[in-house]
């Protein structure tokens, strides 16, 4: 809300009447009626399997509407008409900052990352202290091994009873049911690859859908089981990511950005996060 009020004083300022602010408004209406056009035939298309002569002949004619009325508006580009434009290009400026700083992180971890199946089994040749209790480890993937895992066993040195790799995945899908939300596969030596699925809709709660283990070898016992989290820092530097003003822009949007615990609904006095770094 601050960072709002902060950009709609100077917009009021600049403009100084709603007449002044008309162009801008045109522009970003008309802009709004054209993408959602050309979006409607996307999902007609390619969505519902409808034929192309009819997604064409369906939209054509609402494209050919609003790319007049946006055209007209263009006129005013120099008028006021910037104003949208600018702020949308920020916005997907951000958007795609975010989405490609991701997708390094990602790559970088899956390169430096440890099959999971072979760690345990280096481990247990020389196996650490077992103590009481169900550690789930929070994972981006399946199969790796998470750094949280690593650093709690380097400065610890000792391993839970029961251990689960906890991997969750959001799907294309509005619901997923609870007879498909966990999947369970054993690792030996009390250690289980636990993913967890949910639709777009769901609320993605992890001590609820681990519930669904009951009975199936797992104890999680609400005093006994503790949530293991690797916090990452980015580091941005110069390479073949992005830019380095922009991967400056995703450290900062990386680290102010919500926590994994509270999106996963994860119990605050029962969480444990382990930092590392990540460079990009």
């Amino acid at each position: 809300n601050w960072g709002l009020y902060v950009f709609i004083v100077p917009a009021v300022v600049m403009f100084k009447s709603s007449s002044n602010l008309a162009w801008a408004y045109g522009i970003a209406v008309t802009l709004d009626m054209t993408i959602t056009t050309v979006m409607t035939f996307f999902v007609i298309r390619y969505g519902w399997k409808y034929p192309l002569w009819l997604c064409v002949a369906a939209t054509g004619i609402f494209f050919v509407i609003d790319i007049a009325f946006f055209a007209s508006n263009m006129l005013k580009l120099f008028a006021g008409g910037w104003f949208p434009i600018v702020i949308g290009v920020g916005m997907f400026t951000l958007m795609l900052t975010w989405m490609t700083g991701r997708r390094l992180v990602s790559d970088r971890l899956q390169a430096e990352a440890i099959d999971l199946g072979g760690f345990l089994e280096a481990v247990f040749v020389s196996p650490p202290t077992r103590v009481s209790g169900t550690a789930v480890f929070l994972a981006a993937e399946e199969g790796l091994t998470p750094n949280a895992l690593m650093h709690n066993l380097k400065h610890n040195k000792v391993l839970h009873e029961y251990n689960l790799f906890v991997t969750v995945k959001h799907h294309e899908v509005p619901w997923i049911g609870f007879d498909k939300r966990v999947q369970m596969a054993p690792l030996g030596h009390d250690c289980w690859q636990v993913t967890l699925h949910f639709g777009f809709k769901n609320d993605p709660d992890v001590p609820e859908a681990l519930q669904l283990l009951q009975g199936r070898g797992v104890p999680l016992d609400d005093m006994d089981t503790s949530y293991f989290l690797s916090r990452d820092s980015v580091i941005p530097t110069f390479g073949d990511g992005m830019a380095l003003w922009r991967e400056k822009l995703f450290a900062t949007m990386h680290r102010n950005a919500a926590a994994a615990a509270d999106f996963l609904n994860l119990p605050a006095n029962r969480i444990v996060e382990l930092g590392s770094k990540v460079e990009i």
